[in-house]
This record gives structure tokens, C-alpha cells and sequence, in this order.
């Protein structure tokens, strides 16, 4: 079970397709291979970056029953949804498959901070004893998460064990939230996304680590190891990745991207988005190319 103290790189796990749209399962299984491989302490799936909006109810449980069974690390699953039927039935289902925690992101109808606490103490009601991440991605969902307003719903809700930091920019929110829990507040796990673009700063902030998805999940792992014992190594091994991660991070072809790149690095046979989706012209696929081959020469210099 993930708790409080979780720490390391939750890589967000793309939903593989073959070209017709329905989900390549032999991808699946290198995918959860892959992303051990390269240091993921554990995987999230059914995230907004995995498409999970456009599975259906049956494929979403066949997903998690999937990369459960394969993975040997522990997997949060993304359960949001409209309604609190759906978000129990799918942490149910997925916590008897053998997951670590669900994950659940607000609603774009909240917007008070009361609205916002309400639904958090009616999420940790539904779900029980399962312990849950709060996903916190305003640039997506709309919903702005104040840090007294997550300081509030740790407090209220002993099953929020971890924040999902999204918030662009939000630097100061992790140094808030920290300052908190040195002063006595409850402590919970706190990882971060937003492609990795600012893990380095982040981790400085007192993050426990990476939840994103970046193609090159070993940035991550490495990145926070680093920064444990050398920061100007830990610097050089992120600004050696940052334009592929600049690249990645365009908003409405990021996915694209990210696909196309593990298709190339032979993670997943098809870099297919399940329609609507995004598809690379052949002068963003030679832009790809090219940044993946100076990465390599910049990786080399350091010994990576």
C-alpha cells in the first residue's frame, strides 16, 4: 500500500493502441517491463495521460487486472469520474486486483474551497480504508487547490496519503506544505508531474519524487538519485534530458510526443492515440529524431 512516507518515481503509464484502437496487450506487458527496468519505484495507469476517458468500464478493469499481474512494484490506479458509483466501483475492483492506492483528481464543477473540501471528505467516505492520492492538475481540471485547502483535507481525511503536485507554477506550494508539516501538520507523500519539468527544483522544494510520464523514465529515477548525494550531478543529468522534456511538454501534442518516442525506443509497437487524439506530422517526428539523437551524445559525456 502506498503511505505517507512513499517515495521515488510513479511513472504515468501510456494505454497502448494497435491502429485500429483497441489496446495492444502485448505492449502492455513491455511497457510495465520497461518502465521497472529503468527505475520506476512504481506505476500509476488509468491517468489523464493514460487516455483513461476514452476506455470503457470493462477495458479499464482488464488494464488494471493487466498491468497488476505483470507489475513488480506497486500500481495506483486512477479512478476519477462524474460520479462517486463509478470512482467506488473501479478502487474497489482495482484494490481486490492487488493496487496500492487509487488516485482522484477534482471535478471541473468545484469552486469554493468549501466545494473542494466537501468532495475530498465524501472521496475518503466512499473509499473506505483505501488510501487514496490527491491529484491536484488545475491547468487541466480548472480546479485551483489552495495549500490551506490541502492542509485541510489531510487533516480531515487520514487516508490521503499522497498529493499528486501538478500546479503550474508551484514551487512555492510544495515549500508551503512542507513548512506545515515541519510545523506539525500531517505529513503525506508528495510526487510530482507536469513531465518532469521542473523535478529537479521540486525535489530541492521537498518533493519524494516523480509522478509523470515522460518517454525517458530513467531521467527521473536518476535525477532523484543524484540529488540525494551530488546536486551538480544531479543538475547535469536533468539539463542533458531538458529539450526532449521541453519538447514533450507542448500542450495538446505532449501524448503524441510521448508515444511516438516509446514507439521509437521499442516500448510500445504503435505510437496510435485512441481517437480524438493528436497524430505527429513527419516534420514533428524529424524534430523528435533529432533531439533523441544529441540526447544520446550529451548522455555519453556523462557516462549515462
Amino acid at each position: 500500500m502506498i503511505n505517507e512516507q512513499t517515495k521515488g518515481v510513479y511513472t504515468i503509464a501510456v494505454t497502448p493502441f494497435l491502429p485500429d484502437g483497441s489496446i495492444d496487450w502485448d505492449s502492455v506487458d513491455r511497457m510495465v517491463d520497461f518502465y521497472i527496468e529503468k527505475g520506476a519505484s512504481g506505476l500509476t495507469i488509468l491517468g489523464m495521460m493514460g487516455e483513461a476517458g476514452k476506455l470503457t468500464a470493462a477495458e479499464s478493469e482488464q488494464m488494471v487486472a493487466r498491468v497488476v499481474a505483470r507489475s513488480t512494484v506497486p500500481v495506483i490506479v486512477g479512478v476519477s469520474a462524474p460520479g462517486f458509483a463509478a470512482i467506488k466501483t473501479l478502487a474497489d475492483g482495482s484494490m481486490d486486483k492487488g493496487a496500492a492506492g487509487v488516485m482522484v483528481a477534482p471535478p471541473g464543477s468545484l469552486r469554493t474551497d468549501d466545494q473542494i473540501r466537501t468532495y475530498y471528505r465524501g472521496i475518503a467516505d466512499i473509499l473506505g480504508d483505501i488510501p487514496f492520492v490527491l491529484q491536484d492538475f488545475p491547468l487541466v481540471t480548472g480546479v485551483v487547490i489552495s495549500p490551506s485547502v490541502i492542509l485541510q483535507i489531510i487533516a480531515d481525511c487520514p487516508t490521503c496519503m499522497m498529493l499528486k503536485h501538478e500546479d503550474w507554477p508551484g514551487l512555492e506550494k510544495i515549500s508551503a506544505l512542507r513548512a506545515a508539516s515541519d510545523a506539525g501538520a500531517r505529513r503525506i507523500s508528495i510526487l510530482c508531474g507536469n513531465g518532469g519539468l521542473y523535478l529537479l527544483e521540486e525535489m530541492l522544494r521537498g518533493a519524494d519524487g516523480a509522478m509523470t510520464g515522460f518517454a525517458y523514465p530513467e531521467m527521473m529515477a536518476q535525477v532523484i538519485a543524484a540529488a540525494a548525494t551530488d546536486i551538480e550531478r544531479a543538475r547535469d543529468i536533468f539539463d542533458a534530458y531538458m529539450p526532449m522534456v521541453r519538447y514533450e511538454a507542448q500542450p495538446g501534442m505532449g501524448l503524441a510526443i510521448r508515444k511516438y518516442t516509446l514507439a521509437q525506443r521499442g516500448v510500445i509497437a504503435h505510437p496510435t492515440l485512441r481517437k480524438p487524439g493528436a497524430v505527429l506530422s513527419d516534420a514533428a517526428c524529424q524534430e523528435v529524431n533529432a533531439l533523441a539523437s544529441r540526447q544520446v551524445a550529451r548522455l555519453r559525456v556523462l557516462g549515462l
